[in-house]
Order: C-alpha cells, then structure tokens, then sequence
C-alpha cells in the first residue's frame, strides 16, 4: 500500500512537468482524463456533449479517435527490457508475473501492472534514484503479452478470447486470418460473427484506463458504416482487457442482405424444411437465405399437397423460448421481414398440407385398417369353403 500511494504521489506531482503523462485511477476521478500522449480530454460538459461520465461505474464514453490514441497499459505476461545507460550490469528483461510485479535491481519487487510505459518510466527512475545518483534508462516491451478480450451479447459464440497477431479466426463457412495488431472486427471474427439482430450501429467497446485502482471508459463504434463505408475508425485496435458489447436491434435492418455478404457474418447457415416439400430434410444454405428460396432448396412444395398459403416458421430463440410465425409462400415476394424473412440458424420451416391432401389422408388413415379386415374376413371363409 505504501509503494502505491509513493507512486500515486509520484505521478501527480509530475503531471507539471509531463503534459503528456496519462493520469492513473486514483487521480482520474479529477476534472481532467488525459487520454494519450499529448493531448488533453476535459471532464464531460455541455460543451463536449459526446463524452458521460459515471461516477458510480468510472466509466467514461469517448470517441473512436480516442481509442486510436490510446497508450500501451503494462499487464501480467508482458516481458519488459530495461536499460540503464551507465550501467549495464543491472539492464536485462524484466518479466511481468500474475501479481503485476517485476523485479527491479537495487529495488527488489515493484508493482508497475496498470501503468503506461511512460508512467513505468518515471516510477522506476524515482526508485532507483535512491541507489544511484543519476539514473538515466529506458524501458520498453520486448514482448507483449496476449491480448484477452471479452465479447459479450448478439455473435455466434460469445465468451472469453485470446488474441495474437498471427492466427485463424472462423465464422460458419469461412476462415479468416489475422495479420497483424488484433482490431474488434478480428475478435467479432473469432467469436463465429455476428447473428441476424446485432445492432451493428451501436457496438460499445469498453477499456480500461491506466492505473492502479481499475476505471474504464467506453466508445459506441458504428460497424455499419465500416462495413457499408469503408469507416475505418469505427475498426480500433484492441488492448488487453478490452469488452466488446454488441446489442439486440429492435429490428432487422434493411441491409441485412447485404450484411450476409459480408465477412463478419457467418457464411452458411443450416435450416430443417418439413412437410409437403419433395426433399424435406436438414440443408445448408447461405446466411440470410429468405424462406422462399429455402422452399425451393428442399425441392419445392409438392404440386396438388401443399398449402401455400400456410408456410409456418419455428424459431429457438437462445434464452430457449420459441417463436412462431405463419407466412403465405410467393415466389415472386422479394426478402423481407414481414413476408419473405430471412432465415437464421436453426430454423425450422414446415409447408403445411392444403384441404384436399388432409382430406385424402383422413379417407386413407379410415380405409386402411378396414381394407386389411375385408381381407382376412375373405381368407377365413375360403378356409372354410374348402373344409
């Protein structure tokens, strides 16, 4: 607790001398959140509308700009080089373990998980001085530690993912290969993409900020226009930590053809077609394929049995609840989500029987146990015909 308060300490009175030093999470809570090296974020304002703060959460919202300014926060796994210019005996790698501590020549055990580089810099500077009398150095990260983001809410797979530079991600029917710093779509990527009701125009990206005690901030991210724009900046790369919320819409867009195409989306999706279809059965079609061209996947309905006026669909929603919706099937309705909706995952569609084939089942479901009686009965009396 001591060597916290030192180094809170430590950094506020700095704040003078370095503008551009990035305030820990003690000291956050003051009207001023510098959130990159040199350049200054104001407490939230009239003013600066965009930007909330919840004292009760420490939560901030920023912008997209932000996040891509954000700076490197020292964590558990990271390997460090320290280099102290007039004396090389004591400069080597430093190993970051689970408790956020590294161990520091002349200074024992040091806690510098939560911190910046820059912040690092000027705590081990003030630690050492007491050993030696000018302490010139350098730090910097030899190797970082894998990037942990959580991603929770509307994508195929949600949960915890470890994220690298180089790897394979998979959404259903395709593979994608990150190249590089991991950015949100990578981990959307990764998590099997996103489902048919993400709100891809309010995707939120919380992060934490440097320092002891934890404090987040978050930004809203619009896929959309990443997508449909080429926006990049709605595309941050990603920090260790970092929480991808994407939300349920109120309702499907009008894109969401064109979403399909997409690869954030998951390529094929596998339906069940039941009923008075020529191949009913399990099929795999393309994400979003509407219900009438699923009909046609599973050979078509049948000529003089099918009711196309009484297509009815059964979705399993995740919490495990069902939905059920009757449509009219016409080939020649364009997708949409009142007549022709686009399928997701799971569906089950059944063409149901039109009166004529109900009828015709009802005369056969009858006539068939009494055509077998009438059969044994004549059997029995050429038995006893012969006797």
């Amino acid at each position: 607790m001591t060597q916290v308060k030192q180094l809170n300490s430590l950094i506020a009175s700095l704040l003078l001398s370095a503008p551009g030093l990035i305030l820990p999470g003690p000291l956050w809570a003051k009207n001023v959140y510098r959130a990159n090296m040199g350049s200054t974020v104001s407490a939230p304002s009239q003013a600066n509308p965009r930007q909330k703060l919840n004292p009760q959460q420490n939560n901030w919202t920023t912008t997209q700009a932000m996040l891509q300014e954000d700076s490197y926060i020292i964590g558990p796994g990271d390997i460090l080089e320290l280099r102290l210019f007039d004396a090389d005996e004591l400069s080597g790698k430093l190993e970051v373990l689970n408790d956020g501590t590294v161990p520091l020549p002349l200074a024992g055990s040091v806690r510098i998980s939560g911190l910046t580089l820059q912040q690092a810099t000027f705590w081990v500077r003030k630690l050492l001085s007491k050993q030696l009398l000018r302490p010139e150095l350098q730090l910097r990260v030899l190797t970082p530690r894998p990037i942990r983001v959580a991603i929770v809410g509307e994508v195929e797979r949600p949960g915890l993912y470890s994220l690298t530079t180089s790897e394979a991600s998979t959404t259903v029917g395709a593979i994608n290969r990150i190249s590089g710093l991991p950015t949100v779509v990578d981990a959307i990527q990764k998590a099997g993409g996103i489902t048919q009701q993400a709100n891809l125009r309010e995707v939120v990206l919380q992060r934490r900020m440097p320092g002891i005690d934890p404090s987040f901030k978050q930004a809203e991210l619009d896929l959309l226009a990443l997508l449909l724009e080429g926006n990049q900046s709605n595309n941050p790369f990603l920090f260790d930590g970092d929480i991808i919320r994407i939300s349920k819409a109120a309702e499907i867009p009008a894109e969401a053809i064109e979403l399909a195409a997409a690869n954030l989306s998951p390529q094929m999706i596998q339906v069940n077609v039941i009923g008075e279809v020529n191949n009913p059965g399990r099929l795999e079609v393309m994400a979003n394929t509407p219900l009438v061209q699923a009909v046609l996947a599973a050979g078509g309905p049948k000529s003089w049995r099918a009711s196309k006026g009484n297509v009815e669909l059964v979705r399993i929603n995740r919490n495990g609840s069902a939905t059920f919706e009757r449509f009219k099937l016409n080939l020649a309705e364009g997708a949409s989500n009142s007549k022709n909706p686009p399928l997701r995952n799971g569906d089950t569609v059944r063409v149901n029987p039109n009166n004529l084939a109900i009828a015709s089942d009802a005369i056969g479901a009858v006539s068939q146990p009494v055509s077998g009686l009438v059969t044994i009965w004549s059997l029995y009396r050429l038995i006893n015909t012969s006797n």
